[in-house]
């Protein structure tokens, strides 16, 4: 997309928040809000991303504001860091509300290991994960599925995968819905994503996906780094993958149908992008079922990609993965639609809340918390880009007031990828990164280095400032890259 500045006015709010009002477009029924500070909100303004939140306000049913997190970017449909609430009776669901990569998430794995001990074995550890981790445009995983075994994998999520033994039970307690969203019908599966999803479970993929090594480099908030066994020095990893060609096959097909069912419940469109259906409607029905399909094969990637990782911290540390206390902090979804319970007008009502590049963050004492965590908060966990680091949050009050329980995912893109790589024309990225930040880079393409350089991004200080003097999130740690294994 060309790069055009937006023309819209926006009505300030307060420090971190801007209105797009309804007399900004024919059609909006609710306002749109953007999470940013003054300086990103610049940033934001020099393109069209803004006239997506607008037309996400004119979707059917939305409730209170087409929101936007201040990682906001061009996306399919919906931006990259929109959230939108629908009312189940009136409301849609809409695919592109959720991506085409569903379930895409995060989850980040302490240890025992001190960053001063990992550093000498850092070549040898990222070697090893090279060789366990399958990365890569159209990789193939180390487990075959069988027809049957797929149609478990999207009922049960990362339940299966343990139950395999690619993974803990105790893993499970710190995924978001267990590790496996409720509803999904695999009779809704075209013929074409269950081919897709038999040989991919246990994959990275490409582009922005990564399994990165860490060490805790700040720490803000003493007591909740305890709650998740987090502390300065500490050697930490990060996995960031989801539901492969599979999620990406429902999301194609869905597109199609509810295109179609657009028409027939004439719901008028903005975009065609926002192809969507009733809630209550057969179409829509069967998109969430499928969709809980994609996000529970994405929950079971993730817990055998950890298995694998795990086996590689076991080579090279020689001591078994309990040992080096490879406990699971947390696992993030953040490309996913879920019925959820809010205060709307002073009423607690249920709504379909789509998120897409966003984050849920429930504050302190939220029943759906880990009872680990609920008196902190349950953990948000932001990557931001392979020599700036990433972060870790957790919940505040103000997001469900004022996001649904959301904040943003990640740093957000600056660059296409197409401008990044002419960007890298002639840089060697991976030099770079190991002779400025001292990282150690491993990667199936050079490609996708210079994609994803670091100024390809927003810088993700500035986006989890945003969202902490919003009052949707709170710093807990920052932490420092040591090793990133990309696709």
């Amino acid at each position: 997309m060309e790069r055009k500045p937006f023309a819209g006015t926006f009505e300030r709010i307060d420090d971190f928040r801007w209105r797009l009002p309804t007399e900004f477009m024919d059609g909006m029924r609710v306002p749109g809000i953007i999470v940013a500070s003054r300086r990103l909100l610049e940033d934001i303004r020099s393109e069209q991303t803004p006239q997506q939140v607008a037309n996400v306000a004119t979707l059917p049913g939305i409730v209170t504001a087409s929101l936007a997190m201040p990682d906001i970017h061009w996306g399919y449909g919906f931006p990259v860091g929109g959230v939108a609430a629908m009312d189940m009776d009136g409301g849609v669901i809409s695919p592109g509300g959720i991506g085409y990569d569903i379930n895409c998430g995060i989850r980040l794995i302490r240890t025992s290991i001190a960053a001063e001990e990992a550093r000498p074995r850092l070549n040898e550890l990222m070697d090893a994960l090279f060789a366990a981790v399958p990365a890569g445009v159209g990789q193939e995983g180390k487990i075959r599925l069988s027809p049957e075994d797929e149609k478990r994998v999207a009922r049960k999520g990362a339940e299966w995968a343990v139950e395999r033994g690619f993974g803990w039970a105790e893993d499970l307690a710190v995924t978001e819905d267990g590790g496996a969203m409720p509803g999904a019908d695999f009779d809704g599966i075209s013929d074409r994503a269950r081919e897709r999803g038999l040989r991919q479970l246990g994959t990275l993929g490409s582009g922005n996906h990564f399994l990165e090594v860490d060490e805790v480099a700040e720490v803000f908030d003493g007591k909740a780094a305890e709650a998740m066994g987090l502390h300065l020095g500490q050697v930490v990893a990060m996995i960031h993958s989801g539901s492969r060609g599979f999620g990406y096959q429902v999301c194609d097909d869905y597109l199609g149908k509810l295109g179609k069912a657009a028409g027939k419940y004439s719901i008028a469109l903005s975009d065609r992008q926002l192809a969507c259906a009733p809630l209550s409607s057969p179409e829509g029905k069967a998109y969430l079922a499928a969709m809980a399909c994609a996000a529970n094969y994405a929950w079971a990637n993730r817990e055998a990609l950890t298995h694998w990782m795990r086996e590689a911290f076991e080579k090279v540390f020689r001591a078994g993965a309990r040992k080096l206390e490879m406990g699971l902090v947390y696992d993030n979804a953040h490309n996913i639609a879920r019925i959820e319970e809010h205060v709307v007008d002073g009423k607690q009502v249920k709504l379909c809340v789509h998120r897409k590049g966003a984050t849920r963050s429930l504050p302190p004492g939220h029943p759906l918390v880990p009872e680990r965590y609920r008196a902190v908060g349950q953990p948000v966990l932001i990557p931001g880009d392979m020599g700036r680091g990433s972060f870790v949050l957790v919940g505040a009050p103000g997001s469900m007031e004022k996001t649904f329980g959301s904040t943003c995912h990640g740093a957000g893109r600056v660059m296409s990828r197409t401008a990044a790589l002419k960007a890298g024309r002639g840089r060697n990225i991976e030099k770079e990164l190991h002779e400025n930040a001292g990282v150690v880079v491993r990667s199936r393409e050079r490609g996708t280095i210079a994609e994803e350089m670091p100024e390809a991004y927003k810088d993700p200080a500035l986006v989890v400032d945003a969202v902490e003097g919003a009052g949707l999130s709170r710093k807990v740690a920052k932490l420092k890259p040591m090793g990133v294994l990309k696709g």
